[in-house]
């Protein structure tokens, strides 16, 4: 019944198989790819012909995890996996980046590619096993795919690259000293196609390093696959990429001119309405059958391309004027909004971030439900980018991939310069509202977000910087490399190249390819020059911050303090009922963790102080010998009870009331009132011995023992 094929290698410390024939054998393509004990299993479909007037490449990927491959149930009410979470969503664009580029030109059918999480061991990550699944898949589908590719993770211990490190060793990484690098690398047997990463201050040299060894690593995963195929592969789909040459050449017949003069335009709104200009001055020149022909807007990019990547590759300035490594002008400000905890307008150029910081308590962690566990996150970034940051109409709703992608990416160039909870015990988010775009938001955001956390008085190790990277290479081998592109030089260059750090090292790279031939030594280069790009923003930034950024007036205060761990449950209290009343009486808020450390958060230095106080007195043990004041809460024939520390109370004995014979303590006490104690210590079953006589009851001062009359003089 089942016709299953099975190839299985060594992969590091673990086996990696890849099977197909007994699971969704309607699928076009299903493979279930397994490492250790973890199994993804991608499912590909794509349509057999292209919907009429389709100008672009309808490929879509879904990743998902289901909560019974760890053996979990999902949380919130209904119990049921519902919209995408982040991890979900930004693995999906994981997936998508590499194996778009290798759909062979002019395809135009539908493709649908769905991963899906069936099994978790906890130890190998399942995101990079389902880019090798879905890339099995894909290679066995028949579809128009020139891959096939492969991903690795590579981790940095000790100067040495690790393959697949365990998720334990990834996760919260800012935590692990010892850990400095969270990398994927996808790509094919010859070149890069994707690079996304965390890192903590690498140099250059290391970075390129991890990409190499990534990229070797993977190898012996390409050759599994193309094995697996040889067995397993459909007939290749029936498809020749549409020849539009002889409406090309008509295009730029009548379009050249005035599409090179609109692209000679520097203001981007100018520019955008000569080249619609320009494209409507070409349609007026097309017959009906050119107009109505699904190639035109191939047609279109391509005399574009041609225009704008040839002038720059026989050395003539970019459309905005400026050569090869030069950053556009930058300003940057701090403390712009009056009642903000921190914030910063970065511009650099046409491209513009608002970035606000928030400084908040233990209250506004986030809550992160993943196969994984459950895990509390104290940094939040997030990226806005609405239409009219592009002087656009268009969709307006909630964040799509777009907008996650790029703050995650910003979040992780953050995150190695973040101080320790333990010293800025604050959770902190950033919202980065992008007000104009040409070109790299996402590293403006980066720029703004460090400059914005300055000025809320985070103290960071260092500020952060970030610029994005283009590369035209044609196919005599000659390329050109591009410091901070513009977006029309995203569009229509070949490498995405997104490089953040600080002066000492990098802390993210995201890496991008249109091409497959990317050599080492390219990657080389953009790395040099992208320092040397990070390096003049970081001095621009520099600018706005000319004297230290003080503390938010507005922003809570929080401090710190550790309890023995046998001691939380008497902060707590029956039903969580003695913090309830620390929190009524003092005003502060109050959280403690499972550690015994206890955060008190208020913008009130008073209310702060009440509530350690009153913490300390249940925390603290009494000394002996000490004085301390205390009420009279009860009296009794023989003595006093006294609360003096806290809710600790302790008995004077009648003798000890006075230095005068007592038949009731009520004689000289009576109960609500302050008495001066001294703690005189504890009786065989640790009840507290209190006594008064010899503490001066106005100063609190000890007196002195009388001497006996017949004591000799000194």
């Amino acid at each position: 019944m089942f016709n299953v094929t099975r190839k299985s290698i060594q992969w590091g410390n673990e086996t990696l198989t890849l099977e197909t024939g007994k699971v969704a054998r309607q699928a076009d393509g299903s493979v279930i790819a397994t490492l250790g004990e973890t199994s993804v299993m991608a499912n590909v479909t794509f349509a057999k012909e292209a919907k009429p007037g389709q100008d672009f490449f309808p490929l879509t990927v879904h990743y998902q995890e289901r909560y019974y491959a760890a053996g979990k149930v999902p949380g919130g009410f209904f119990k049921r996996e519902a919209r995408p979470s982040e991890k979900e969503t930004l693995t999906s664009r994981l997936i998508d980046r590499p194996i778009r580029p290798l759909f062979v030109p002019g395809f135009k059918n539908e493709v649908l590619v769905i991963v899906t999480v069936l099994s978790h061991d906890l130890v190998n990550e399942p995101d990079m096993l389902g880019v090798i699944a879905a890339s099995a898949a894909l290679t066995i589908s028949g579809a128009p795919f020139m891959g096939p590719i492969a991903a690795a993770r590579v981790g940095f211990v000790n100067g040495a690259y690790v393959l697949n490190p365990d998720c334990d060793d990834m996760h919260k990484l800012r935590e692990n000293p010892e850990q400095r690098l969270d990398l994927v690398v996808a790509g094919t047997r010859d070149a890069v196609m994707m690079v996304e990463s965390e890192a903590y201050e690498l140099s250059e040299a290391e970075m390129l390093g991890a990409v190499k060894f990534a990229h070797e690593s993977i190898k012996p995963v390409i050759d599994l696959i193309i094995d697996f195929a040889e067995d397993a592969a459909k007939e290749p789909f029936d498809f020749s990429p549409p020849d539009y040459s002889a409406l090309y050449a008509k295009v730029k017949a009548a379009g050249e001119a005035e599409m090179r003069a609109a692209f000679a335009i520097r203001d981007k709104q100018a520019r955008v309405n000569a080249i619609d200009a320009a494209r409507a001055a070409v349609k007026a020149a097309l017959t009906a059958e050119e107009l109505s022909d699904e190639n035109l807007g191939s047609a279109f990019k391509k005399l574009e391309s041609a225009i704008l990547r040839g002038d720059i590759i026989n050395g003539a300035p970019r459309i905005d004027g400026r050569d090869t490594r030069t950053v556009r002008p930058i300003i940057s400000e701090t403390g712009i909004l009056p009642r903000t905890h921190g914030s910063a307008l970065f511009t650099r150029g046409e491209t513009q971030a608002l970035a606000v910081t928030t400084l908040g308590t233990g209250d506004d962690e986030q809550f992160v439900d993943a196969l994984t566990g459950t895990s509390k996150m104290n940094f939040l970034l997030h990226y806005n980018f609405p239409p009219y940051s592009v002087g656009e109409v268009g969709r307006f709703g909630p964040p799509g991939r777009r907008e996650i992608g790029h703050g995650k990416l910003a979040w992780r160039a953050l995150q190695a310069v973040l101080p320790a909870a333990t010293d800025f015990p604050y959770t902190v988010r950033i919202v980065s509202e992008i007000t104009e775009s040409n070109g790299s938001s996402s590293m403006a955001t980066v720029c703004g977000s460090s400059l914005s956390m300055m000025d809320a008085g985070v103290p960071l190790k260092a500020p952060v910087a970030g610029v994005a990277m283009g590369l035209i290479l044609e196919d005599d081998g000659r390329f050109a490399i591009l410091t901070d592109i513009l977006g029309d030089e995203d569009h229509l260059g070949d490498m995405d190249f997104k490089v953040a750090g600080t002066a000492q090292g990098i802390t993210s790279l995201q890496m991008d390819i249109k091409v497959a031939g990317i050599t080492p030594e390219i990657m080389e280069k953009a790395l040099a020059q992208a320092k040397e790009g990070r390096m003049h923003i970081l001095g621009e930034m520099a600018k706005s911050l000319t004297s230290a950024q003080a503390f938010s007036q507005y922003a809570p205060k929080i401090e710190t303090m550790s309890v023995p761990v046998d001691k939380i449950r008497e902060v707590i209290g029956s039903g969580g009922k003695v913090i309830r009343e620390i929190v009524e009486v003092s005003g502060a808020k109050v959280d403690i963790n499972d550690d015994g450390v206890i955060k008190i958060a208020s913008s009130s230095a008073e209310a702060i102080k009440k509530a350690h106080d009153m913490i300390w007195s249940i925390v603290a043990e009494p000394e002996e010998g000490k004085v301390y004041t205390g009420k009279v809460v009860k009296l009794v024939d023989f003595g006093a009870f006294v609360n003096f520390f806290g809710k600790r109370d302790g008995l004077v004995h009648v003798s000890q009331i006075s230095g005068k014979r007592l038949n009731h303590p009520n004689e000289l006490l009576k109960e609500g009132q302050e008495v001066k104690v001294k703690l005189l210590g504890f009786d065989e079953r640790g009840k507290v011995r209190l006594g008064m006589k010899m503490v001066d009851q106005e100063t609190g001062a000890e007196i002195a023992p009388e001497k006996p009359k017949d004591a000799p003089e000194a």
